[in-house]
């Protein structure tokens, strides 16, 4: 066995003496790198989660890539765009294209005996990707939705809901206002859903795409767009640029131009201020590493003095330097590694926790999500305990070469 491993061992593994001051220094040290790996473990978690959350939402309401008329893409304004067979066929084809839908924008007013409100109607079509809505219903059910005839069926959100005092299953009346006059229809309320995105929640509504269209005064292959949800969203840019060569500025039947915009670019506050939270985590990732790393240098500067003793006999019996410093480097380790396992407990505990409870709640008005979410990514945290153990263990050499300047005479006589 390695002769500085052995005698590591056996220091730490040293339990006679329990009022000697390295006891606590020990204790101190692995706390702070226990506490320090936590810290960084639930914040790494906490981020990635919230990041994901809060861009799920977003990406569910507009999905990864929008591809309609270059006019409706500058402005409010609903401009139409033809979506017939040929060219939904062209973007499913598209190299990193998962699903492909067709939606239709109007504004618009619900109103009810006592108050009335201003809203957008998203018509969708049967090949509309519910998975995102369902997942964020809070009564009633999502109605099959038609591009062929109109089902009078109508999905609000929860704060429409609260604001005109509407409930599932009541009927409610909707004005469109356009250079023609008024038109009025009634929808029944099947389905209400909560995301907590307020600045879509507040305002859209879904409905048929036969409704919308035929509303907007539109031909029957037009609509405001397509919305592309890609099959890994790392690869959304590449995607975009095929897009950009083979669907950008071509027309279609009516003269309208074709264009498209990633969720990124129809987002950009969004995104930025979460990118921005990356920030954060690298301030605390250096404030928990400073931690640990200030901790571990104090206890072995302790130990090493406790030790001077020692540090002399085995001089005197021939050890060299480099194989004294490998001792306690060995000792630190171990402390470390010991700091490391309870750190994984602790911090990893909260997490399952979290997950499990949602223990820990926000404001949803400002966070868009009603408790903390978290998302445990393994090669993240795996790669987490292994650069807080070379860290550690790098800022204890200098510290180390302390043993250089000890004699075997000298020390011979400390106490």
């Amino acid at each position: 066995m390695n002769f500085s491993l052995f005698i590591a061992k056996r220091i730490y593994r040293d339990n006679g003496d329990q009022k000697k001051v390295s006891k606590p220094a020990v204790r101190i040290a692995t706390a702070g790198v226990a506490i320090g790996l936590a810290v960084m473990m639930i914040s790494v978690c906490v981020v990635i989660g919230f990041k994901h959350a809060v861009s799920n939402k977003v990406v569910g309401f507009g999905s990864h890539i929008q591809v309609a008329n270059f006019m409706n893409l500058q402005s409010a304004e609903s401009y139409p765009i033809q979506m017939n067979d040929s060219m939904m066929t062209i973007l499913k084809k598209t190299d990193g294209v998962e699903h492909v839908q067709r939606f239709a924008n109007i504004q618009g007013v619900l109103k009810t005996d006592s108050d009335f409100l201003g809203v957008v109607f998203k018509g969708v079509g049967p090949e509309y990707d519910s998975t995102f809505i369902h997942s964020n219903m809070i009564e009633g059910s999502i109605p099959t939705f038609s591009d062929k005839k109109n089902s009078g069926n109508m999905l609000i959100s929860m704060s429409m809901a609260k604001k005109l005092h509407l409930k599932v299953g009541q009927k409610v009346f909707s004005y469109f206002i356009d250079n023609n006059g008024v038109r009025v229809r009634r929808f029944s309320v099947t389905g209400i859903y909560q995301t907590n995105l307020d600045q879509y929640d507040d305002i859209t509504c879904l409905i048929d795409l036969y409704t919308a269209v035929k509303l907007n005064g539109w031909e029957t292959d037009q609509a405001s767009g397509a919305e592309l949800t890609v099959k890994d969203f790392k690869q959304v840019d590449q995607t975009a640029n095929d897009l950009i060569i083979h669907v950008n500025r071509t027309t279609d039947h009516y003269g309208s131009t074709y264009s498209s915009k990633t969720i990124r670019e129809i987002n950009p506050q969004i995104f930025s201020w979460l990118d921005l939270l990356d920030v954060n985590v690298w301030i605390i990732l250096a404030l928990m590493i400073a931690v640990a790393g200030v901790t571990m240098i104090s206890g072995l500067l302790i130990i090493i003095l406790e030790r001077t003793t020692m540090i002399g006999v085995l001089k005197a019996l021939g050890a060299e330097n480099k194989t004294v410093r490998h001792i306690f480097l060995w000792f630190s380790v171990f402390i470390i590694g010991k700091g490391l396992l309870i750190g994984n407990i602790l911090g990893l505990g909260l997490i399952f926790l979290q997950q499990a409870t949602g223990l820990v709640k926000l404001d949803p008005q400002i966070y868009y999500v009603s408790s903390v979410p978290v998302e445990i990514n393994v090669p993240l945290v795996i790669l987490l305990n292994i650069a807080t153990l070379l860290i550690s263990v790098l800022v204890l050499i200098a510290p180390s070469y302390l043993i250089s300047h000890i004699h075997p005479a000298k020390s011979m006589r400390y106490e």
